[in-house]
């Protein structure tokens, strides 16, 4: 190991891989320090169950705003599958189980399924309206989050052209987020549908004078232009390999289970302390990216950290292995439909506005939102071919209105509570507990678990369990002085943040390892 760098990078997530990827690519010389005993961060797979051959992501399974430029750029043999099926919402209509059925290759198959939910094909015509907003936003947008950020007002007079520009940016920029939701669409199912994008990961409502659901929404509808979320073939865990791939073919150095001791940042050269082998070790650099919240980096730099109330998480995650698919009560969409997509539980409109203020004055919602991916009705590759034989499934829940707050005071049970209703909630869209359904390890116990905000905290160092680390922001410049900026500076001169605390950080998408990248460049005059 060399004693100086040009570049040293800290943490081994999707981000830091991105950055090192590109600067290694550039010449520069790089090192990557990661604390755990593997490269990837949340993006990681690994044996949840170790008793079984298959790999699944405690934290993150789906892909869409990683870009397709990044991937071209550093040559990543990636296969980002589409879903046959967008979601799948169960209700009882007239006594009858149904579920509100969304396709991701038949439209006519959406607009059939909204009919019989609405009884009309006006609300299919609404909805297709209220995401054309989206898509208008995402052609202006898109491009530039790998560019230096643009003023606000420069943006919006992109808008200006005709009504439907000036629409969507009054819909998604200037007025919360539910003044829409309700303009356009009138069913409840349908508006707790496309709010869930608004508020996942977070805590937050239609009406939140912060426009924190705003910005939340746009990051799920934006990625690549379509806004679709994707299956990455072989798993998150696949990502991660091609970009660790990236990296050391670029020659950049990686090493793990590093304990990071102390960091001293001056304005002409950085000096990282860290401790590997059970040896101390220093070394210098022109360049510090940091791969971490701002809430991690304040303890080693000795500064308290001040977050903003919005900067809270509100996630639940269940992980769940399969012996196959349970049965569903109703009949009029078989299990492989159902599961296929994103399955929504309890996910109204009114639904979430009462979870929401049920959690906010400090309880666990009678009535818990939730969504399910089953990652290997797309892709089974994350199951050995024994598993894949016998039928057997991964299955994820993420649960919303379950913010950090909630947990904070006695976990242990409050994670136990949690997990059990949502599985409560679950079983009653089922012809037959999940519990019978689930694989069973060797010592007897069902193979599931359960991550609250703060387990997400103390594993990843996520601010409160926030999964973007901090609350997301509008992809433009919103000062005079971070116009012409790419987003990721810090207070020190030449340290720059490369994760989800940059500017346009947030969900797997490398965009901050990018622009991290581009902003050493840019001030080395490589640019």
């Amino acid at each position: 190991m060399k004693t100086k760098y040009d570049v040293v990078i800290l943490g081994a997530g999707h981000n830091g891989l991105v950055a090192a990827a590109y600067l290694a690519r550039a010449g520069l010389s790089v090192l990557l320090l990661e604390k755990n005993d593997y490269i990837g961060g949340a993006t990681t797979s690994q044996k949840v169950f170790p008793d079984y051959d298959a790999y699944l992501s405690r934290y993150s399974y789906l892909v869409s705003l990683f870009s397709e430029r990044i991937i071209r750029d550093l040559g990543l043999k990636l296969e980002l599958r589409r879903r046959t099926i967008r979601s799948f919402s169960p209700y009882v209509k007239d006594g009858r189980q149904n579920g509100l059925l969304l396709s991701n290759v038949s439209e006519e198959t959406s607009r059939q399924s909204i009919f019989e939910l609405t009884g009309s094909f006006a609300q299919a015509e609404q909805l297709k309206k209220f995401y054309g907003l989206a898509r208008v936003f995402a052609d202006n947008i898109w491009d530039t989050m790998l560019e230096p950020l643009v003023a606000k007002n420069d943006f919006r007079r992109r808008f200006d052209a005709d009504d439907s520009r000036r629409e969507a940016w009054r819909s998604l920029i200037e007025e919360p987020l539910g003044f829409a939701v309700e303009r356009y669409l009138q069913n409840d199912l349908l508006r707790g549908l496309v709010f869930t994008d608004a508020k996942t990961g977070l805590f937050t409502h239609p009406f939140d004078e912060t426009l924190l659901q705003n910005r939340c929404f746009l990051y799920h509808v934006i990625g690549n232009r379509t806004g679709e979320w994707k299956v990455p073939v072989g798993g998150m865990g696949r990502v991660a390999a091609e970009l660790e791939k990236a990296a050391r073919k670029g020659e950049s150095e990686l090493l793990t289970r590093i304990n990071l001791q102390a960091l001293h940042l001056t304005s002409n050269k950085q000096t990282v302390d860290f401790e590997v082998h059970g040896k101390t070790q220093s070394v210098y650099t022109r360049f510090l990216l940091v791969n971490f919240g701002r809430n991690v980096l304040a303890k080693f730099i000795g500064k308290p950290y001040q977050p903003d109330p919005t900067d809270e998480g509100s996630v639940f995650k269940i992980n769940m292995l399969l012996r196959r698919l349970p049965k569903l009560k109703t009949k009029r969409h078989s299990e492989a439909e159902a599961f296929c997509g994103t399955f929504r539980i309890n996910e109204g409109y009114e639904e979430m506005n009462l979870s929401y203020q049920q959690a906010l004055r400090g309880r666990l919602p009678d009535k818990l939102p939730s969504e399910i991916y089953c990652h290997t009705l797309t892709d089974d590759s994350i199951l050995s071919p024994d598993l894949r034989a016998q039928g057997f499934h991964t299955m994820t829940l993420f649960g919303l209105d379950t913010p950090w707050r909630l947990f904070a005071q006695d976990n242990e049970t409050m994670r136990q509570r949690a997990a059990q209703q949502f599985v409560e909630d679950l079983n009653g869209w089922l012809a037959e507990p999940i519990e019978g359904c689930l694989a069973v390890a060797r010592d007897g116990s069902l193979c599931i678990e359960s991550k609250s905000p703060v387990d997400i905290e103390e594993a990843l160092g996520l601010y409160h369990g926030n999964i973007f680390q901090k609350a997301l922001t509008f992809p433009f410049a919103e000062t005079k002085e971070q116009v012409g900026m790419w987003g990721v500076e810090t207070e020190f001169e030449n340290v720059f943040f490369c994760g989800a605390s940059a500017h346009r950080g947030g969900a797997v998408s490398g965009i901050p390892g990018h622009n991290a990248a581009m902003k050493v460049l840019e001030t080395k005059g490589g640019l």
